[in-house]
């Protein structure tokens, strides 16, 4: 049987970047990344938005994502000359009626006081700032004014992987069908194949599979896939401002970005309009119905526009409170979580990368306390609720 001291199993941005922390980190053991598909054309972070801020409610979240920005703004001293994932400083504008100024301005004095570069802006500042924009309806909006926009994901997560690889970590290409508990440790996991790979440490980065790999060891874990559409328009009538627009959610939760001479939009259903099958088949009608009224009522615009594409990705959606499970089984303690982002998780990939890499070799958390994330709050029934998942 072959052996590995720490099998990560998913090879996104959250297990490769697990793999490359470990090794960064001086982890002289072996390392292996399982990974079923490793074309990576339905992983979450392939087909993710891209999307980076720090406008999140909770503080812990708003560190994992200055981690993402400060790896980022330094690739190529961290990866090489050339290390580029098209980062588009464009910023997050999250935009609020009467009834949610309340908490877009609670969660801005959280945010600034954690190290977030962003500002609020009345209608009329609105206005000012982004006259494309029809304010009706509006009260505030926060603005990133550095340090937000949008990547590549696949170059990010690439860039991770490869590194993790250049340090000695092994990708294994195959699904986990099995994985055998004695006493209280993880003993081995076992490969649809019938192959079975012993480990010290297990680290559960299976993107919207996490609660199903979860289960393989009988823990219960609510992170499932939850089916989101993302819908290219080309628009004649933009103009250049249009295209310099930062991502913009209106209150509605519909939501736009620039993409090269494009837009991309999408809206998270309610949990009473979850698709109910997790294909990843396009419904055209969502936009019709759902989303090009609304946006085209903000920016009137896109009130001539055209769809040329569509994609579905997976959230892997955390149900109990739309945020991270990071760190080990309270009982099972090689079992450790890199789970449940909602869809946060790439920007937030090198930051529990690293978390998890700090816990494992040194047996906490050391550059920040992600604490709060951890697995006895599922265990307890005890949410840490995300208040901006969009």
């Amino acid at each position: 049987m072959q052996h590995f001291d720490i099998v990560i199993v998913g090879g996104g941005v959250v297990g490769s970047a697990t793999a490359y922390y470990l090794k960064k980190q001086g982890f002289r053991g072996s390392v292996a990344i399982i990974e079923r598909d490793t074309t990576y054309g339905y992983s979450c972070t392939a087909r993710s938005a891209g999307g980076l801020r720090q406008q999140f409610s909770t503080p812990e979240n708003i560190a994992l994502s200055l981690f993402g920005l400060s790896l980022i703004r330094n690739l190529e001293k961290e990866f090489g000359a050339g290390a580029d994932v098209g980062f588009r400083e464009q910023g997050y504008l999250i935009l609020a009626s009467g009834e949610g100024v309340r908490v877009l301005e609670q969660n801005h004095r959280i945010q600034t006081a954690n190290g977030a570069d962003n500002i609020l802006l009345d209608a009329k500042g609105l206005k000012e700032t982004f006259p494309w924009m029809e304010t009706d309806g509006l009260v505030l909006g926060c603005f990133g004014r550095s340090g937000e926009g949008w990547l590549d994901p696949y170059s990010l997560m690439t860039l991770l992987r490869k590194g993790a690889v250049a340090l000695g970590a092994t990708v294994i290409a195959g699904e986990v069908s099995g994985i055998s508990i004695a006493g209280e440790r993880v003993e081995s996991v076992t490969l649809a194949t019938g192959e079975s790979i012993s480990c010290g440490i297990l680290v559960n980065a299976a993107g919207a599979g996490a609660g199903a790999l979860a289960r393989l060891a009988g823990i219960e874990l609510p992170v499932g896939p939850r089916k989101r559409y993302v819908y290219v328009l080309d628009c004649p009538a933009a103009t250049e401002e249009l295209h310099k627009a930062p991502l913009s959610v209106d209150p509605s939760g519909i939501w736009f970005r620039p993409e090269g001479s494009h837009f991309i939009t999408g809206l998270s259903p309610e949990e009473h309009d979850e698709p109910p099958d997790l294909d990843w088949e396009v419904d055209y009608n969502w936009f019709e119905e759902r989303i090009w009224p609304g946006l085209a009522q903000r920016v009137p615009q896109f009130e001539a526009i055209k769809v040329i594409n569509a994609w579905v990705g997976h959230y892997d959606y955390n149900a109990l409170d739309q945020n991270a499970v990071i760190g080990a089984h309270p009982r099972i303690r090689n079992f450790c979580f890199g789970n449940g982002f909602s869809g946060h998780g790439l920007q937030q990939g090198p930051g529990v990368g690293n978390a998890l890499a700090e816990l494992i070799i040194h047996g906490g958390f050391k550059t920040n306390d992600f604490t709060c994330f951890g697995y006895e709050r599922i265990a307890e029934g005890r949410p840490l609720f995300e208040q901006n998942v969009i």
